[in-house]
């Protein structure tokens, strides 16, 4: 069983930014993503976070790579339309992978009272994987959603192109049932209204 997400579970909307879709940068000429579907899914989640009264978190990733589009600076360092944070909701600067190191994540969670996430956003093989990987770690109930996250290609050293849904895939392979319980974006909208006893908690490396 799962039980509910209460207000000591956070939503984690990590580099929600213009950035993401400059798919050429990640992915090279050939460069594109996986699921469209992944904004319409992370505002269904933030809507019910919000209208739950449940923590809100956003993490913003300002890049030291002098050609990265994801620097504050830019306009590709905004938020995606629809996905600015309101003044009630924890927002965090970041400048690695990680929305934990350099930060204040970790203060803010203890501060609220936060011991689980759900993490959503982009990429899944990067920030979102390392900070996924990164809050089991740290012994945080956590929960991702794979359908909420979106990634692009990949170009291997040896020139080979890896399509985003494969990049995908074997990212959330690697994190469910060792640093994070992999739901769907029904079933953590279920659980801010009541226990999941049909779910089982896959997290492991405790």
């Amino acid at each position: 069983m799962i039980p509910k997400f209460g207000s000591e579970t956070a939503l984690l909307l990590i580099d929600v930014q213009k950035g993401v879709n400059a798919l050429t940068h990640w992915g090279g000429p050939t460069g594109r993503r996986n699921n469209p579907d992944a904004e319409a899914e992370m505002a269904r989640l933030l809507e019910t976070w919000r209208t739950a009264g449940l923590p809100v978190m956003f993490t913003q990733h300002d890049s030291r790579e002098a050609a990265s589009p994801l620097k504050l600076s830019l306009q590709t360092g905004e938020m995606i339309d629809g996905f600015e944070p309101r003044d009630s909701d924890i927002v965090i600067q970041k400048d690695v992978n990680s929305g934990f190191v350099g930060t204040n994540l970790e203060l803010r969670m203890r501060q609220l009272g936060v011991s689980r996430l759900v993490i959503v956003g982009f990429f899944t093989n990067f920030c979102v994987e390392t900070t996924t990987r990164m809050s089991g770690n740290m012994g945080y109930d956590t929960y991702l959603v794979p359908d909420a996250c979106a990634t692009t290609n990949r170009v291997g050293p040896d020139g080979m192109d890896y399509d985003p849904d494969l990049v995908h895939a074997m990212s959330v392979a690697s994190l469910h049932g060792e640093f994070c319980t992999a739901i769907t974006p029904d079933q953590a909208i279920a659980l801010t209204k009541a226990d999941a006893p049909d779910l089982e908690r896959a997290q492991g490396n405790e």
